[in-house]
C-alpha cells in the first residue's frame, strides 16, 4: 500500500483526469462483493451469459492475457455455440482493415500501422496482438467498437452510446452467438455501457467480468484462503484477480513515462525499481537514512542500485567482460535475463531489465535489499565466499528472501510446495532433456537431493550426521548448484510467507534475517537452519501409549 501510494501520487500529477466523475462512478460502484467465487462456479456463471462485458485495464498486459485465455475457455466449454468478439481498441471505421487481416490478406505490421495502433491507442502492442490471435482462433468474427474522440472525457458518453449500437448490430448479425466485449473498465459502471445495452437488448443476459478492482482486491486479501482468484460482486457482476494494484498502476505509470519520452524511446524503469525497494523497506520497518549498520542497514539511500533499462544487453555484456567471471557464470546470468526479463547483479550493484515483469522485478528488488543490508559484500569485494557449504546456503538464503519479498509485493504469485517437487518425478526422460539443460540422471539426482534436504532440515535431530548425499550436493558447481539452491530457496520462501500470514514470524524477526552478515565461515548454514526452525517447526514423534 505504501508503494502504491507513491505511484498514485505520480499518476495524479501527470494525469489530471483521474478524479473525473465518469471515472469516479466506476470506482464507487464496486466497493464490496457477495462471496468468493470458486473457479468451477465461475465457469458455470459464464455459461449463463448472452453478452459478456470484460473490463480491460489497457496498460496492464495481464488484462489482455486474461481475455485471450477466457476466449479459449469459452470455446472449450461450449463448442456448439458461436463466439463473436467486440473490441474497444479498434475503431469501427477500421473494420475493413481488421477483416483483411483475419482473411490473411495483410500481415501483423501492416495491421498495426493501418489501424494507427501506436498513434491512436498507444498501449503495448504484443499483448493486444496475442488477444487478436486468440480471437481469430476461437471466435467466428471480430468487430471494432470504438469511435473518436478518445482523448476527450466530455465525449465519453457518446462513445458508450456508439458501442451499444454496434453491439446491437453484432446481435442482429449473430442472433444465437455469445458476444464477448473487451472494453475499458470505467465504461462498465452499471450506469454506463451496461445500462445502455439493457435498454437496447432487453432479452439478452448481460454479465460483466471486472479485473483487479482495487477495493475488491483489498477485501479479498483478507479472506482466510491462500489465494482468491474471483469474487461474485452481484448477480450480474464478477471480478477476477490476475495482478496486484501495485502491478496495475506501475504499468500505467510506465505508459505515461513512455508517452512522455521524445521519439518514443524505452521508458525509464529506475523509479519503478526504487519504488519496489521502498515498499519492502517500509514493510520491514527499515530506516533508509540510518547512519549505522546494526539494527538498520547503513545509509541504504546511498546504496540504491543503478538501473539499466535502455540498451541493457549491451551494458550488461560490457560489464561482464570487465568482471572476473567464468564463462559458465556469464552464461547463467544471460540465461536468467532471457528467462525473467530482469536481474540484479550484486557484483556491480546494478539492475538490468530487458522486459519488465512485476513478480521477477520484485524478487530481484528483494535480492538487492538482502545484499544492501549486508553491506553489499560482493560489490565491495568483501564477500569472501569461495565454494562449498558457505556458498550453497548463502545462495539458498538469497533465493528464499528474494522469493518472500516477491510474495509481499505480488501476493498472487503461486507458492512452491513440495508437491510440485515430487510431481517432477513424473516427467519422462524426453521431457526433462527437452525442457532443461540437464541429463536425465543428473535431474533425478537433484530431485533426490532436494527431497532429502527438506526432510533433513525439518528433523535434523533424528540424524546422527549429515547424510553423505547432502554433503556431496552442497559442493556441486554452477548449473546444478543454481538449480537446487533456487528450488530449495523458493520452497523456504513459501514457508516464510505462510508463517508470516499465520503470525508465527514477525516483521522485526524477518528484518533481522535480512540484516545477518553471512561472510564468516559457517554463518550462512547456521542462519539457514535458524530460519527453518522459525517457519518449519520440527514435527514431534507421537508418544507410544503404554
Amino acid at each position: 500500500m505504501h508503494a502504491l501510494a507513491g505511484i498514485e501520487r505520480q499518476i495524479r500529477a501527470t494525469d489530471p483526469n483521474s478524479r473525473r466523475k465518469y471515472l469516479v462512478d466506476f470506482s464507487e460502484a464496486f466497493r464490496s462483493y457477495d462471496a468468493v467465487l470458486p473457479l468451477e462456479r465461475f465457469s458455470e456463471w459464464l455459461s449463463e451469459a448472452d453478452i459478456l462485458l470484460v473490463g480491460d485495464y489497457h496498460a496492464l498486459p495481464a488484462s489482455q492475457e486474461f481475455a485471450a485465455k477466457l476466449l479459449q475457455r469459452l470455446r472449450e466449454s461450449s463448442e456448439s455455440r458461436e463466439i463473436v468478439v467486440g473490441l474497444e481498441t479498434i475503431f469501427s471505421r477500421d473494420q475493413h482493415i481488421l477483416e483483411e487481416w483475419q482473411q490473411g490478406e495483410i500481415d501483423e505490421a501492416e495491421l498495426r500501422e493501418r489501424i494507427r495502433f501506436d498513434l491512436d491507442w498507444g498501449y503495448q502492442w504484443e499483448p493486444f496482438y496475442a488477444l487478436l490471435n486468440s480471437a481469430r482462433k476461437y471466435a467466428k468474427a471480430i468487430y471494432g467498437l470504438d469511435c473518436m474522440p478518445r482523448q476527450d472525457l466530455r465525449k465519453i458518453g457518446a462513445r458508450d452510446r456508439h458501442a451499444a449500437v454496434k453491439i446491437a448490430e453484432m446481435r442482429e448479425q449473430h442472433p444465437e452467438a455469445l458476444i464477448v466485449v473487451l472494453f475499458g473498465e470505467s465504461h462498465l459502471a452499471p450506469n454506463h455501457l451496461p445500462r445502455l445495452l439493457y435498454e437496447r437488448l432487453r432479452t439478452d443476459r448481460v454479465l460483466t467480468v471486472l479485473q483487479n478492482v482495487d477495493a475488491l482486491y483489498w477485501r479479498a486479501a483478507g479472506e482466510s484462503q491462500d489465494r482468491v482468484e474471483a469474487v461474485q460482486v452481484s448477480e450480474d457482476v464478477a471480478c477476477v484477480f490476475n495482478a496486484t494494484p501495485l502491478e496495475k498502476y506501475e504499468s500505467y505509470r510506465l505508459c505515461l513515462d513512455r508517452w512522455s519520452c521524445d521519439g518514443g524511446g524505452n521508458p525509464d524503469l529506475g523509479p519503478t525499481i526504487y519504488n519496489l525497494i521502498g515498499g519492502l523497506v517500509r514493510f520491514l520497518g527499515m530506516n533508509a537514512y540510518s547512519p549505522h549498520n546494526t539494527s538498520q542497514p547503513k545509509f541504504l539511500v546511498d546504496s540504491l542500485p543503478e538501473v539499466h533499462s535502455r540498451n541493457s544487453d549491451t551494458a550488461l555484456r560490457k560489464l561482464l567482460a570487465r568482471k572476473a567471471m567464468s564463462d559458465g557464470t556469464r552464461k547463467l546470468l544471460l540465461r536468467r535475463l532471457e528467462e525473467t526479463g530482469s536481474i540484479y547483479l550484486p557484483q556491480a550493484n546494478a539492475f538490468y531489465i530487458r522486459g519488465f515483469e512485476m513478480t521477477h522485478a520484485s524478487e530481484e528488488a528483494a535480492r538487492f535489499l538482502h545484499h544492501a543490508c549486508r553491506g553489499l559484500p560482493e560489490c565491495a569485494g568483501t564477500g569472501g565466499i569461495a565454494t562449498g557449504s558457505d556458498l550453497f546456503y548463502t545462495r539458498t538464503l538469497e533465493h528464499a528472501l528474494g522469493y518472500f519479498g516477491s510474495r509481499v509485493l505480488c501476493p498472487e504469485r503461486a507458492p512452491l510446495r513440495e508437491a510440485e517437487l515430487y510431481a517432477l518425478y513424473e516427467q519422462t526422460r524426453g521431457d526433462v532433456e527437452q525442457q532443461t539443460s540437464f541429463e536425465f540422471p543428473d535431474f533425478i539426482e537433484m530431485l533426490d537431493f532436494l527431497a532429502l534436504h527438506r526432510g533433513f532440515e525439518l528433523n535434523p535431530s533424528r540424524y546422527a550426521d549429515v547424510p553423505m548425499q547432502i554433503k556431496e550436493g552442497v559442493e556441486w558447481e554452477r548449473e546444478k548448484l543454481e538449480y537446487v539452491t533456487r528450488q530449495l530457496g523458493y520452497m523456504l520462501g513459501s514457508d516464510i510467507y505462510d508463517a508470516y500470514l499465520e503470525g508465527r514470524i514477525s516483521r522485526r524477526v524477518l528484518k533481522s534475517f535480512f540484516l545477518r552478515h553471512l561472510e564468516e565461515p559457517g554463518t550462512a548454514r547456521e542462519t539457514y537452519f535458524a530460519l527453518v526452525s522459525k517457519v518449519r517447526p520440527e514435527k514431534k514423534r507421537p508418544q507410544k501409549v503404554r
